[in-house]
Order: structure tokens, then C-alpha cells, then sequence
């Protein structure tokens, strides 16, 4: 398919497990696209495995000029911008930190809101003109399902995942009329390299709540990144797209009647 023939995408976060997939993904439907990370040689490693259609560009979410530059460059570099996927996320190693209200340092509280949050905020800001001169385009965010649930830990990130929730839908209704649709994407759990990093071995706790037969990968959020900047979803704007395998399609006690409805068997 090349439903993206001619448009111009930037991807932040771009040289992790779901940004590299989905700048992949925007490539291969024809778009061209900007590879923008932290981790300049990583993210100059997505770009060269996709070609002439990529570029990386290094970025710091936690830096308002680097930002700006970063679509000035996707600007000077393709001469427009049609897409921006919004997926950078603050993945330090004092993440474990994150933990309750009562404790968490307020210094790991603002860094994550920084990243995760504010670096949307600001790539919005310097993007939409553009967006808007060139006659619309589409802004997709990455949330998260811990958006919508509370947890016993990670109290920043959930917070910050569920503040991409509302900016998104005020985004979306003060420039419509600008022809330019913003939703966002609350993923599950996805077999990433930063979830690798994580610890976590032990997937049966997610199993037993998953209706998919099996755990997410990057690719699928590349693929509902795809849908969402395309014409497909030209009637698409102000939503959230859970690609969670049915994580939150479901009463949370489904997995415990299961088990006992099979043991009553």
C-alpha cells in the first residue's frame, strides 16, 4: 500500500522498538520520514535501514529549541510536514522510583511530565503552522492503557499517559477546522526492548488478562500509526485507539471466573 505517497512524518522516540517499526511502516506506505531520538547513532541506524526516505535528526524532549529545530529540520529536509507521531517517553534508570504518591521524588514526577507530556506539547505547538499552511495533517500521541486505570506503581507515567488523553482531544477540536485530526494510541503491553530491560520474565500475569492469544509487538502500533495518518481514517479525530489485545475490553475479575468455571468442569 501507499497510502502516505508524498507525505512528510516525523517520529519521535524513532530508535526504539515502536518507533523504529513505525517509521519502517510510515516508509514502506511511501512516506518520507524524519527518525528523531535522543540516541543519534541509533536513531542514524533506523534511517540508513529504511533509505533515501528517512533522515535521522537527534532531539531532546526535555529541550524547547531542540524541539522547534527538529521540525525546522523535517521543514528544510522534505519541505513539508504531514505527520507527527508523538512517542518519545522518559525510560531513565530511576523509573523503578516511580512508584506512589507518598513517595516518589517530585524531581523523577516533573522529569517524566517533561518528557512525556510537555515534549508533546511543544512539538504540537511548532508543528501545527506548518501543518496548517500545508493544508492539514495528522498528529498521532502515544498513550498508554495505564491512562485509563490506576495501578499500585507508576503513578508520573500513568498520570502523564492520561494528561496525552485530554491535550489530544483539545487538540483535535481547536484545529479541525484547520483540516488537521489528532488521536492518540493507548498500547498494552508490546514486547519492546525497554520491556526487556524491565526484569519482567514472568508474562502469565498479563496472559491471563489479554484476549489475544498473544503479546503485542512493536508492529502493531506501527500499523495502527499508519491507519491513523492515513485517509482511512480521514473521519478519525479526538480518539483513543487501545491496541492492548483486548486488555480493556473486559471486567477486571473475567480471568478469575475462568479459572474457576474451569475448575467447577
Amino acid at each position: 500500500m501507499n497510502r502516505l505517497e508524498e507525505k512528510v512524518a516525523i517520529v519521535t522516540g524513532g530508535a526504539g522498538g515502536i518507533g523504529s517499526a513505525t517509521a519502517h511502516r510510515l516508509a514502506r506506505e511511501g512516506a518520507r520520514v524524519v527518525v528523531a531520538d535522543i540516541a543519534q547513532e541509533a536513531a542514524a541506524a533506523v534511517a540508513s535501514q529504511i533509505g533515501d526516505a528517512a533522515a535521522a535528526r537527534r532531539f531532546d524532549a526535555q529541550d524547547e529549541a531542540s524541539i522547534e529545530a527538529l521540525v525546522d529540520f523535517a521543514i528544510s529536509r522534505f519541505g513539508r510536514l504531514d505527520i507527527l507521531h508523538n512517542n518519545a517517553a522518559y525510560v531513565g534508570a530511576d523509573l523503578a522510583h516511580d512508584t506512589r504518591v507518598t513517595d516518589i521524588p517530585l524531581d523523577l514526577w516533573r522529569t517524566t511530565f517533561r518528557i512525556n507530556l510537555d515534549a508533546y506539547f511543544l512539538a504540537c505547538r511548532f508543528a501545527i503552522p506548518h501543518m496548517v499552511r500545508g493544508g492539514g495533517g495528522s498528529i498521532i500521541n502515544t498513550s498508554s492503557g495505564s491512562a485509563f486505570v490506576g495501578d499500585i506503581a507508576r503513578v508520573a507515567y500513568g498520570s502523564s499517559k492520561g494528561a496525552i488523553v485530554s491535550m489530544t482531544r483539545y487538540i483535535a477540536t481547536q484545529h479541525a477546522r484547520d483540516n488537521i485530526r489528532c488521536n492518540a494510541i493507548a498500547p498494552g503491553l508490546i514486547l519492546t526492548q525497554a520491556f526487556a530491560n524491565s526484569g519482567q520474565t514472568d508474562l502469565s500475569p498479563f496472559m491471563k488478562q489479554i484476549l489475544s492469544p498473544r503479546v503485542g509487538e512493536p508492529d502493531d502500533i506501527a500499523a495502527a500509526v499508519a491507519y491513523l495518518a492515513s485517509d482511512d481514517a480521514a473521519y478519525v479525530t479526538g480518539t483513543v485507539l487501545h491496541v492492548d489485545g483486548g486488555l480493556s475490553a473486559h471486567q477486571p475479575y473475567v480471568a478469575d471466573f475462568e479459572a474457576m468455571m474451569t475448575a467447577a468442569e
